[in-house]
């Protein structure tokens, strides 16, 4: 907030807003945003993870949680049913540095991927967040020397490669399959942001029957203010509609 957010808030002016890690608790924040219905999923633990949703359109129904589960301790997911679509805003676990919570993060990949699948069937989905993984060698800047670390081991792609497989797409790289120069996240270190040695680990990814409706995926990376910048895409709401099912 101290950070420029709310400029670059009114000046997109997007019709929906999903943010990742707001590690925040209720009331902590008196955030008014004139236009705009708010949903957040705040973790239990106070100052870690959660995630929230800002839209100019009312959804029909708002789920915290997978399947069945109406609340989940960290906050990670938010699921928004509209007519046409689900929204579902995602905050991955890290597997952290010595992948002392891979196997969590690969249950948790397995559950969500059931999940996934279980909305598509009813309507199209357009799922986004921090996901936590560079899918291809292209996504990180040093691709060899990260091979097997958090978020760049072959558990974790192989779980995207699996969800691409099943029907749906990574939207930036439906428009720019071969840039090996477009990053989401840097780290604080020195020089790294200004020199572009990145990961590109947020993402857009909708279902494939729904394609049609893409009109641009971007990574804004002269968006300052967070060691992620923002990623947007734009579509045809004219092409969202129950006949693409």
């Amino acid at each position: 907030m101290r950070k420029g957010f709310l400029d670059y808030f009114h000046e997109i002016d997007a019709d929906i807003f999903c943010l990742q890690e707001i590690k925040l608790q209720e009331g902590q924040i008196d955030l008014a945003l004139d236009g705009y219905y708010q949903y957040w999923n705040y973790a239990t633990r106070k100052g870690y993870s959660g995630t929230a949703v800002f839209t100019k359109k009312k959804p029909l129904s708002v789920r915290y949680g997978v399947g069945e589960e109406s609340t989940e301790p960290e906050g990670r997911i938010l699921t928004l049913e509209y007519d046409d679509f689900f929204l579902i805003n995602v905050y991955t676990p890290n597997s952290k540095r010595d992948l002392a919570r891979l196997s969590y993060r690969l249950q948790w990949e397995d559950n969500l991927f059931e999940y996934l699948l279980e909305l598509d069937a009813k309507k199209p989905i357009i799922y986004c967040g921090d996901l936590n993984v560079a899918h291809l060698d292209i996504d990180v800047r040093n691709a060899s020397s990260n091979h097997g670390n958090s978020g760049f081991t072959t558990e974790e792609r192989g779980k995207m490669t699996r969800l691409l497989a099943a029907g749906f797409v990574d939207t930036l790289r439906h428009f720019h399959p071969e840039d090996n120069d477009i990053f989401t996240w840097w780290s604080y270190m020195k020089t790294v942001r200004e020199r572009n040695i990145g990961w590109r680990i947020d993402y857009f990814i909708l279902s494939e029957r729904i394609t049609q409706a893409l009109k641009d995926a971007q990574a804004q990376m002269h968006v300052l203010g967070s060691d992620h910048c923002p990623i947007l895409l734009e579509i045809d709401d004219s092409e969202m509609n129950q006949k693409t099912i």
